[in-house]
């Protein structure tokens, strides 16, 4: 899948799940700040969690982020692999 309809699907991801519209920017931004390091730090995945919710204006209860935590940790993800991740995130295979 090409870069720019990964981006296309996520942004449509993001507004059917939330129902709210997000710029490619804001996506961007938050994207350019998440390594492979992150899907391994409980504290880091929290703070992303963290801030896609403030992005979307969306509270998410702590037993979700527990278990979104729980989820990437213990899927079998190549942490270098993004769009494996977004693929897992949007539900395709």
């Amino acid at each position: 899948m090409a870069n720019k309809d990964m981006s296309k699907d996520v942004l449509n991801v993001v507004k059917k799940k939330t129902g709210k519209s997000v710029s490619p920017k804001d996506i961007e931004r938050l994207a350019s700040g998440v390594k492979p390091s992150t899907l391994q730090s409980d504290a880091q995945l929290r703070q992303l969690i963290k801030q896609v919710s403030s992005l979307v204006n969306v509270k998410v209860p702590e037993e979700t982020v527990n278990d979104i935590i729980q989820a990437v940790k213990s899927s079998k993800l190549d942490s270098n692999n993004m769009q494996q991740l977004m693929n897992m995130m949007m539900g395709k295979k």
